[in-house]
């Protein structure tokens, strides 16, 4: 081991030199995380679509799923050689793709309506590629180059997260792995608490971070010093151009523009949840077993390195292409999509794996030898007020209730909006239809997954039925009018 690696590492593959052809096969392989972006643009600039063509958008975010969960590992160290021009240019070209997504976002939504199932799927397929999105401006916030930290603050803006910059590097950075950092799960703490408590307090901490830097952490907020704050920059600049958008393209761009931000918090929320759950520090160097780690081949090409977490904390500036393999840290029981999925709908699960790995490596709670039992997030069932009340009806009673409402509320909402091109009895009826289409589908998916054909082949299959469906609804509709 050289002494420059950092315990539990391999020593870094070193060459003088690397052939172009070396190199390239390294970079293709990063070129798996355009993926999502690419998907998310030809979603955006090839609507609007109709109700049953725009759900086969979400195919690659399946497929994202697939290559995530599957078996192939990337456990090879890096070779110091590699040039770091083709893979700032890949960094370059994602944040081009992000802003290029808010230009679509104005262009599709000028002429789609808020209640469409256009929305609904941009939630899913542009909110998730601007998650993504946050580990490009992660990446260009930790260079040295002013220009490239300003261009990373300029992608937190577009998804109304500026103030990460400042929280992530001055706040999460030097406080990771304590009860100070807002952004490090507790042991035992589900996703939900932890979205709840995190979001808040990450915004207080670097509104606190920002007045210590202009001189005082008890000025008032009126005083003078406060136009400096990159914080009110971040939110005038965040803000002004979601209200851009809604200028130029109207109140469904704007509600689209605000809603892919939202959706991308909560991936952002879900990662910081368990790259660090659990976990205590100790002492004040931050050492690799303080995050958790996976060796996912898709996390890590797919994602610019993200799955290397460990190596990011302990040396925040290396380019993610360069980042370490370590031993003898906390492993995740999948990759980054996975673990999305795992512990926004399958909390305990994930608690209860994440609960054993720190056992096994004696990490947390553990630490001391001392075994403080299986860790449950799960909230306790709310048995009082109305939301304890309606969770106490059974399924059969809540399932079309809620229905009902949902298909009322969006049938009025579009009436209201002036977007309903049918009678309000007649629109009821055909979002009833496209509620029922996509529920015969989902139950078709769930069939086929049942053979174990795999979901994508489960996942094409149903949404080759929706588009079958939809193409017949409309024309008997064309033919009834």
């Amino acid at each position: 081991m050289s002494a420059q690696s950092p315990p539990g590492t391999a020593d870094p593959i070193e060459s003088p030199h690397l052939a172009a052809g070396d190199v390239a096969r390294v970079w293709v392989k990063h070129l798996t995380s355009l993926l999502l972006p690419v998907n998310a643009l030809a979603f955006l600039f090839s609507g609007p679509h109709a109700w049953y063509i725009a759900p086969l958008f979400m195919l690659p975010v399946v497929g994202a799923f697939v290559l995530d969960d599957g078996d192939r590992v990337e456990q090879r160290q890096p070779t110091e050689a590699l040039p770091a021009w083709p893979f700032d240019a890949l960094v370059y070209l994602l944040a081009g793709l992000q802003l290029l997504a808010i230009v679509g976002i104005a262009r599709m939504f000028a002429v789609q309506s808020v209640f469409s199932v256009d929305m609904v799927v941009m939630i899913t397929v542009v909110g998730g590629s601007s998650g993504f999105s946050i580990i490009t401006a992660h990446e260009l916030i930790h260079r040295r180059k002013p220009w490239e930290r300003n261009l990373g603050r300029l992608l937190l803006c577009t998804v109304l997260q500026e103030h990460f910059f400042t929280e992530h590097l001055r706040g999460h950075h030097v406080r990771v792995g304590t009860p100070e950092d807002p952004a490090t799960a507790r042991f035992g703490e589900d996703y939900q608490s932890f979205y709840l408590r995190t979001v808040p307090a990450q915004f207080r901490s670097a509104w606190k971070l920002e007045k210590k830097r202009l001189g005082d952490e008890q000025m008032s907020n009126l005083d003078p010093r406060m136009l400096g704050n990159r914080i009110v920059h971040g939110l005038a600049v965040g803000w002004g151009l979601a209200f851009w958008v809604g200028a130029a393209a109207g109140l469904a761009a704007f509600v689209a523009f605000v809603l892919q931000a939202f959706f991308s918090s909560r991936l952002l929320e879900a990662v910081n949840y368990f790259e660090h759950w659990g976990l205590m520090r100790e002492g004040s160097r931050v050492r690799p077993e303080d995050s958790w780690d996976t060796h996912s081949w898709f996390t890590y090409y797919g994602l610019t390195g993200l799955s290397r977490h460990a190596d990011h904390h302990y040396e925040q500036t290396r380019p993610f292409q360069q980042l370490r393999v370590y031993e003898d840290v906390p492993m995740l029981p999948s990759g980054y999509v996975g673990m999305v999925d795992m512990v926004m709908t399958k909390n305990a699960d994930f608690q209860e794996l994440a609960t054993e790995e720190l056992r096994r490596c004696g990490l947390g709670p553990f630490r001391d030898g001392v075994d403080v039992g299986s860790a449950d997030g799960s909230a306790a069932p709310d048995t009082v007020g109305w939301l304890g009340r309606w969770r106490a009806l059974p399924a059969t009673v809540r399932v079309p209730v809620a229905a009902a409402g949902f298909l009322t509320a969006v049938t009025a909402g579009a009436a209201w909006l002036g977007e309903a091109s049918l009678p309000f009895a007649s629109s009821l009826l055909w979002n009833a239809w496209i509620l029922l289409a996509f529920v015969i589908v989902f139950r078709v998916v769930n069939r086929i997954e049942q053979r174990e054909t795999g979901p994508v082949v489960a996942w094409a299959g149903g949404l080759t039925l929706l588009v079958v469906l939809g193409t017949l609804s409309e024309r008997l509709l064309g033919w009834l009018a």
